[in-house]
């Protein structure tokens, strides 16, 4: 049985590891985190990505755990609503649909509690160092024994160490979308039932969606910034960052930005995608945003993620001994719907893409 190192827990990770157990191969899935990342945005699964959930057996649980949001306002930097809607809402589009909005910490849960019995997880580690022969690749850890896999995959995000190590600095490869994008939760002080707030004045803003049965809030705000280079610094330094490009808003603003300060689960960082000539070298693989990164203004990081790891994982298992056939096989799929999803990030920017344009890139390929 051949084994694949996977870098990272999140749900190109958990996707790939159900997806390679499947076809006979067996995961080890290590993750810098001490356990599965808590809080960030509410994500979208879309089109062919609800496919291959539903082909995990897991699409009614994900289902049942969607927002249910019945619409959402619209408001200028004093708080004055300017525009309401019971048809859509900016994160997760039509209502109607059948496109399925949730928490991304709640769909990682349902995929690792899907694998955790079949799968081997290394909490607390990441990987420093890989070298390959023609055996394998021999991976050093910063806290474990190196060991060596037939095959290693980076599902390790936006700011990738398997990327770094096998194909170079990110720098070569990012290419910032000139936004930041930070992410917190709090209590639902508003109030607010099944309804989202959002609120932009200038080049800042933010949006309020309440969760857990509106028991919750998570607030997400973006404004302009400096390129993913830009040395941002610890929680407290974002925080601070925020509190002073957030600070011309009115309305609740003072308030989220007190429960900000005090916020544990914070996630802050610059917009961008990554866009790279080949996702594969040797034995190793690129999967989701390490590989092909469409950033969360494109709506699309989670679908891509999702159908990676399926298209990856099933020209594997039909490759028999010939990784990079199906390495090749991977790459040729899945370029052009990976394009046309990144392409969703800059239709529109400040707003989201058009309803047409979402729909033509989240079915842009044939599993």
């Amino acid at each position: 049985m051949k084994t694949v190192l996977i870098s990272g827990a999140g749900v190109a990770g958990c996707a790939l590891a159900y997806w390679l157990h499947r076809h006979g191969f067996a995961p080890t899935v290590v993750e810098r985190a001490s356990g599965l990342r808590p809080g960030g945005q509410a994500i979208d699964v879309r089109g062919v990505a609800l496919r291959v959930v539903d082909e995990m057996g897991v699409g009614s649980e994900m289902r049942a755990l969607r927002t249910r949001m019945r619409g959402m306002s619209m408001l200028d930097g004093d708080g004055n609503e300017v525009m309401r809607t019971t048809e859509m809402t900016y994160s997760a589009g039509r209502l109607d649909g059948e496109d399925v909005e949730l928490l991304r910490d709640d769909l990682v849960r349902l995929l690792h509690e899907h694998t955790r019995e079949a799968v081997e997880y290394v909490f607390g580690d990441s990987i420093v160092s890989l070298e390959e022969d023609g055996a394998g690749v021999r991976a050093g850890f910063e806290r474990g024994a190196p060991r060596t896999f037939d095959l290693v995959v980076g599902a390790d995000g936006l700011h990738s160490a398997v990327r770094r190590l096998v194909f170079g600095e990110e720098g070569r490869f990012s290419r910032p979308l000139g936004m930041a994008l930070g992410v917190f939760a709090t209590e639902n002080f508003l109030g607010l039932e099944d309804w989202q707030m959002w609120l932009r004045e200038g080049e800042a803003g933010y949006g309020i969606f309440p969760v857990r049965d509106n028991t919750e809030l998570r607030v997400a705000f973006g404004f302009a910034a400096e390129p993913p280079g830009h040395d941002y610094g610890d929680a407290e330094r974002q925080k601070t960052l925020a509190a002073e490009r957030l600070a011309g808003l009115r309305w609740e603003t003072p308030r989220l930005l007190k429960a900000m300060r005090e916020a544990s689960d914070f996630y802050f960082d610059a917009m961008a995608q990554i866009h790279m000539d080949r996702w594969t070298r040797g034995r190793v693989a690129l999967v989701g945003d390490a590989g092909y990164c469409a950033s969360p203004l494109s709506g699309q990081g989670t679908s891509l993620a999702l159908v990676g790891a399926y298209v990856l994982a099933r020209e594997l298992g039909a490759a028999g001994d010939d990784h990079g056939a199906a390495f090749a096989r991977y790459e040729e799929r899945m370029r052009p719907f990976v394009e046309a999803n990144q392409a969703l990030a800059l239709e529109n920017p400040g707003g989201p893409a058009s309803e047409e344009s979402v729909g033509r890139a989240k079915n842009a390929i044939t599993l």
